[in-house]
């Protein structure tokens, strides 16, 4: 049995929460949360957010969480927001304002 969560357009660049992410890929989800609990990084808290959901998602359908292993996780391109920023000379540069979807997948450790 697995379950899913999504966040979607969350203000990261998807190669900053894919270091995140790429740390809990395949492990339990205990041990899952203690390594997002003590990460430094800021996406953190929203890739810990995610992976409740989902494991609540599992726990609905009847699975117990200490025996969940986080099977998927990967973070996609959301939209990009455009901002100009004045340069020398009267001209402009683009700034990227980048935005991710991020997708936590858990299921039992025979599924995974």
């Amino acid at each position: 049995m697995e379950a899913k969560a999504q966040a979607r357009y969350v203000r990261v660049s998807p190669r900053k929460a894919r270091l995140v992410i790429d740390m809990i890929r395949g492990k339990e989800v205990l041990r899952a949360r203690e390594i997002l609990q003590f990460s430094d990084r800021n996406v953190a808290e929203v890739i810990e957010k995610c992976l409740n959901s989902a494991v609540a998602n599992a726990e609905r359908e009847g699975a117990k969480a200490s025996s969940l292993v986080v099977k998927t996780t990967y973070a996609d391109d959301g939209p990009t927001m455009k901002r100009y920023r004045p340069r020398a000379k009267g001209s402009a540069s683009r700034i990227r304002k980048r935005t991710c979807h991020i997708t936590v997948i858990v299921a039992t450790p025979k599924e995974a």
